[in-house]
């Protein structure tokens, strides 16, 4: 590698924020964060957490599979329970899974208690990249040099060496702290606006990869950075959307659109900046696009009377199947409305005696649809992978859930 082609000054990163213009983007930010607000406002707050662990598995689920690693929601299910394939590439794929369920629950922690965090300092960035990469099978924290040889992945260490990623020229490793300090300047300014702070969220989420600070999992540690930027935003839906998984359904055009704005300026009308202006808005408007086309889809699948009948007609189903009584559904859908259910409660909403009513609430319980924190309290809905398709139908591709 030539050492001059490769960045090392961080003008040459510039710009970190769309400059042509609104080109729409202010506009988008706008519905995403009242689309968002509105998201799910009608769920009891017992049912939206259960509702948040099951997008949270799927979120594991699709930022794999940018990675090119497709593990079966069943086996992330298996997984989150501690019961690991005896396959050693199942088994890998499953723990990749889980390290990202658990950093995810991680990030939403640190959050929680310090709400001011800077997200976008290299300290964070790196914490990310350690708490990941420690959970990870040996065999994912290697990565293989251009020479041949296996190396091991330092978790949470910026990288030593020089990387190329694709046609992309990495800045120097000597000077990524540089860079990353400018990242945080510009991305994480408490002074940004609403809206231009969730345009930023898109903007730092190319950055970020732009910069590949460390070795390997920078895709990862960008996703998951991504999380915590709309956490912080506040424009998460509280955890009911996932923009990775409308960036693996549209894979081909997430990688086309991080190219584009990789590129170096194009003219004179592409900005000031060494990089193309261009390119930066045609990938924030794709992320943005992105983004609101997963919160439309995420707001159908919520509507209220959508969930009713899903629930109805997979308690039905089962029935048929001679897996539950008939009036289990009753049991389902009022526990999806009110979170939770004194068990007492069982013959009143099913209508049938007692000790009928008690064997239908054994069923369910047994069968996985409801849980509860003790024998005797009250029980609320499970998600389990089984249930998936039939109550969010579309959620995975046909024929994964």
């Amino acid at each position: 590698m030539v050492r001059e082609l490769l960045y090392s000054r961080i003008s040459q990163m510039e710009p970190l924020l769309p400059q042509a213009g609104d080109a729409g983007l202010h506009e988008l930010a706008v519905a995403a964060i009242r689309q968002s607000a509105a998201l799910g406002a009608a769920l009891h707050p017992v049912t939206r957490r259960a509702v948040v662990e099951m997008v949270r598995s799927m979120n594991s689920y699709y930022s794999n599979l940018i990675e090119g690693h497709n593990t079966h929601p069943l086996d992330i299910e298996k997984a989150l329970a501690r019961d690991f394939s005896d396959d050693p590439v199942r088994r890998a794929m499953q723990m990749e899974s889980v390290a990202h369920v658990e950093v995810e629950r991680l990030i939403e922690e640190q959050l929680r208690r310090d709400p001011e965090i800077d997200i976008c300092s290299a300290r964070f960035l790196c914490w990310i990249h350690r708490e990941f990469f420690v959970r990870l099978p040996e065999e994912f924290r290697m990565v293989r040099l251009p020479d041949g040889k296996m190396m091991p992945v330092a978790a949470g260490e910026l990288r030593q060496s020089e990387v190329v990623v694709g046609r992309h020229l990495a800045p120097a490793a000597a000077v990524l702290p540089d860079f990353l300090s400018r990242f945080a300047d510009i991305y994480g300014n408490p002074g940004l606006p609403d809206g231009q702070r969730i345009v930023a969220a898109a903007a730092s989420h190319h950055r970020l990869a732009w910069i590949h600070p460390f070795l390997d999992g920078n895709g990862r540690v960008t996703r998951l950075f991504t999380h915590a930027f709309l956490v912080k935003a506040r424009i998460d839906g509280q955890g009911l959307w996932t923009v990775s998984r409308g960036l693996a359904r549209n894979r081909s055009a997430y990688l086309a659109a991080l190219a584009m704005a990789d590129e170096l300026r194009q003219g004179d009308l592409d900005g000031r900046g060494s990089l193309t202006d261009r390119g930066l808005v045609a990938f924030c408007q794709f992320f943005l696009k992105t983004a609101l086309d997963q919160i439309d889809f995420m707001t159908g699948l919520l509507d209220l009377d959508g969930m009713m009948k899903r629930i109805a007609g997979y308690a039905g189903q089962q029935a048929s199947l001679g897996h539950l009584q008939p009036e289990a559904g009753y049991l389902l859908r009022e526990v999806f409305l009110r979170g939770e259910v004194a068990r007492g409660e069982a013959a009143r909403i099913t209508g049938r005696p007692e000790r009928t009513a008690r064997r239908i609430l054994k069923e369910t319980l047994e069968y996985g649809l409801l849980t509860g924190d003790s024998e005797k309290g009250p029980v609320r809905l499970r998600f389990p992978a089984k249930v998936v398709g039939y109550y969010f139908p579309g959620l995975y591709p046909e024929g994964m859930s």
